[in-house]
């Protein structure tokens, strides 16, 4: 699947579950974005507050940490705006008022391409189909289309803050079965390593592990992509919603 070029992108919206969520899946591919002056906003349904491995810290103490560190990890690829939903760790469902707080976001951001996660289980890869990774890309999937285009749905998003409708030129599914789009990100792995690091609760317990682990799924990526040996990639299901 050919995505749109680059150069006809101003702006990206990420939509996912958790903290770490676009770090493992995309910050290589965002680096690249931000480097070419592309805007990009985080939207994250959650605060991971059921995350991390130090249970001396509460559900509220965890949230604040992870947004803390989720923070950190965006600017070290270049992204500063950082926006949370508020639900609850691990009981996301797909609802309507998921979806609208997600059109909402998406008609206030107004982006050209959304990236989130694929709504599908991947039972080669189980890790990636977390329940609340599948709602929110079945969410933002709805979100994009048809709720954020349609002046009919959710006609308070016009009427009581103005938010006019706005139509996204594509979807980027991260995770899924069926990857179709290959992004060689070895000119920004070390960024991407240096976001995952960020998240101190979630992989410090990995110390240098973590190299090893990220470098080898990618590396399975570029591999499937037919990119040449010694690459790194970030791969996406491209879903054209026009």
């Amino acid at each position: 699947m050919t995505a749109l070029d680059d150069a006809d992108i101003a702006r990206v919206l990420v939509v996912v579950a958790h903290p770490d969520d676009v770090d493992f899946g995309a910050a290589g591919s965002i680096a690249a974005f931000t480097d070419k002056g592309i805007e990009v906003v985080y939207c994250l349904v959650t605060d991971g507050d059921a995350g991390g491995f130090d249970r001396e810290t509460d559900g509220e103490g965890m949230a604040a940490l992870r947004r803390a560190e989720q923070a950190e990890a965006a600017k070290r690829v270049g992204v500063q705006d950082v926006r949370h939903l508020g639900y609850r760790d691990g009981v996301v469902e797909a609802t309507l008022g998921l979806r609208k707080d997600i059109a909402r976001v998406i008609r206030q951001v107004r982006p050209d391409r959304v990236i989130t996660s694929s709504p599908e289980r991947n039972y080669v890869r189980i890790s990636p189909s977390h329940p609340d990774h599948r709602a929110v890309g079945s969410a933002t999937l709805d979100a994009v289309y048809p709720d954020a285009r349609n002046p009919y749905t959710f006609p308070e998003l016009i009427a009581d803050e103005g938010l006019e409708p706005w139509v996204v030129r594509e979807v980027w599914l991260s995770g899924g079965p069926t990857p179709n789009h290959f992004v060689d990100i070895t000119a920004t792995l070390d960024r991407k390593l240096a976001a995952l690091r960020a998240h101190v609760s979630q992989t410090g317990h990995l110390d240098d592990g973590l190299e090893g682990f990220v470098k080898g799924f990618l590396a399975r990526n570029a591999e499937e992509g037919g990119l040449p040996p010694g690459t790194y990639a970030e791969s996406f299901q491209v879903v054209p919603t026009p």
